[in-house]
């Protein structure tokens, strides 16, 4: 049994709204939760995650390793 009145009051069913929209219930200290992402609305989880190529990093590391396509890249004339 905790000691009383030294823990913070527990809500089992804390709401969290993400953007205004309840997006799931968790246990917490607080009874609303705001939070801005989510993994609803991740990039990494929701599979739109871009990689942002500085300076040839990603085609260098892809040479390094030998992961990288060797051969040239043919141009559909359309003809």
């Amino acid at each position: 049994m905790p000691k009383s009145d030294i823990h913070p009051t527990w809500y089992p069913d804390a709401k969290v709204y993400c953007d205004g929209k309840l997006v799931m219930t968790v246990g917490s200290t607080k009874p609303e939760l705001h939070v801005d992402v989510w993994s609803g609305n991740h990039p990494f989880y929701t599979g739109t995650q871009k990689i942002i190529d500085t300076e040839g990093r990603v085609e260098r590391f892809l040479r390094k390793y030998g992961m990288a396509d060797t051969t040239p890249k043919q141009e559909n004339s359309g003809q």
